[in-house]
């Protein structure tokens, strides 16, 4: 087995790109959306170390990550990533992956293997593309860095594409004609703020405090050459 497809949620309603059906040695499993510990353990635990591809969102992947993470499996494992809407994730921006779908595919299942840092946060989850905290009025710091004192339009956290401490911190205030960003990069972000909207890998949640930090040790993703 080259590759175990984990087909999460919908995705199979997208329709698979050709590279998922007519390589020999893959193993195609269909999960629910997000799927959890009794979804995703077995077959991580079956696979023997094979490649991992999430067919599925920004959220599926995390959920299977997270299992990766759980397991102590980040060592043995390497993960690739098909998006179902390209256009909707952040994550293939950030590990660089073609725009061309089926060149997207080739590279989750047979790519290049390179180390990215894996984000974790104080709620048992991680962070594998966009954290977004909307409309934050508190105290952020980026490592000892003050990331925020007061209000600001909206605060994006992403792992940081280039390797670096960790993850990308990006403070937007203004509005839409006076906009201005500041960056920080460092190994952890924390806020403490008036309870907000906070959107994890597309997921909603509401939150007064978070910490997002690098875990100690790093993801295998799929995204050099094939």
């Amino acid at each position: 087995m080259s590759a175990l497809v984990l087909a999460c949620g919908n995705a199979t309603d997208t329709g698979r790109p050709a590279t998922l059906t007519e390589r020999d040695g893959l193993d195609w499993r269909e999960l629910p959306a997000t799927p959890g510990r009794a979804d995703v353990d077995p077959l991580l635990k079956a696979a023997n170390g094979a490649r991992i591809v999430v067919f599925g969102t920004d959220a599926d992947l995390a959920a299977v990550v997270l299992r990766v993470m759980r397991l102590e499996l980040l060592a043995e494992v390497a993960v690739g990533f098909v998006p179902t809407d390209p256009t909707a994730s952040a994550v293939p921006v950030l590990w660089g992956l073609p725009r061309d779908r089926e060149r997207l595919a080739a590279v989750a299942v047979a790519g290049e293997i390179d180390a990215f840092p894996l984000i974790r946060d104080d709620a048992g989850g991680v962070l594998v593309g966009l954290g977004v905290i909307d409309q934050p009025q508190g105290v952020a710091y980026c490592d000892d860095t003050t990331a925020l004192r007061g209000r600001a339009r909206r605060i994006e956290v992403t792992p940081d594409p280039d390797g670096g401490a960790g993850l990308v911190v990006r403070v937007v205030r203004g509005g839409l004609f006076g906009r201005r960003v500041t960056t920080v990069a460092g190994r952890a972000f924390q806020i403490g703020c008036v309870r907000t909207h906070l959107i994890r890998d597309g997921v909603v949640k509401d939150a007064a405090k978070w910490t997002w930090y690098r875990h100690t040790e790093d993801l295998r993703i799929a995204r050099g050459v094939v």
